[in-house]
């Protein structure tokens, strides 16, 4: 699975079976033991290296597993607004100045300020694009490319759209 939507995918279905009810106990201690956890116990859950082995990452990723599970112990609604667009809109919860900050963080410190974001965002999200940009986050091409799409959404703007684009110029010529 190499492509991030795929993976996104896969990520949401793990966090769907893994972490999603609520009601139960298993599922509850796995998140609590995530959400508290360092790398290494991180790392050593099973439940964990299933989802490795899910999305084809290894010891070379491990940080970017690490990341990727903390963040998702704390989302407890999948929603069909993206994280950025529950964060921003005409009424933000969060403000733009640390948005910005969120956007330039890389690494440990944009884990952090992510699962922050989503308290903010009462813990409800699209878990499949969340998990998706996650997994790209640090990436020099397509981290970029998401963050752009978390700017556009954090303000509730349009994409981007190549069609639109040609369409005006023909309309303009």
């Amino acid at each position: 699975m190499s492509d991030g939507q795929g993976r996104g995918a896969a990520a949401a279905r793990w966090w769907r079976e893994r972490l999603a009810n609520r009601e139960s106990g298993a599922a509850r201690g796995l998140m609590a033991r995530l959400r508290r956890a360092d790398a290494l116990g991180v790392l050593a859950e099973p439940a964990v290296q299933a989802l490795a082995r899910d999305l084809g990452l290894g010891p070379a990723q491990a940080g970017v597993l690490v990341r990727l599970v903390q963040v998702l112990a704390e989302v407890r609604d999948d929603a069909a607004e993206t994280l950025a667009r529950r964060l921003g809109g005409t009424e933000p919860v969060m403000s733009h100045l640390r948005f910005q900050r969120l956007l330039r963080a890389e690494g440990e410190e944009a884990a952090v300020a992510i699962r922050r974001a989503v308290v903010m965002a009462d813990r409800r999200c699209n878990v499949e694009r969340l998990a998706a940009d996650l997994l790209v986050w640090d990436h020099p091409e397509w981290g970029e490319a998401a963050r752009r799409r978390w700017i556009f959404d954090y303000f509730a703007a349009a994409q981007p759209d190549a069609d639109a684009d040609r369409k005006s110029e023909e309309n303009a010529a």
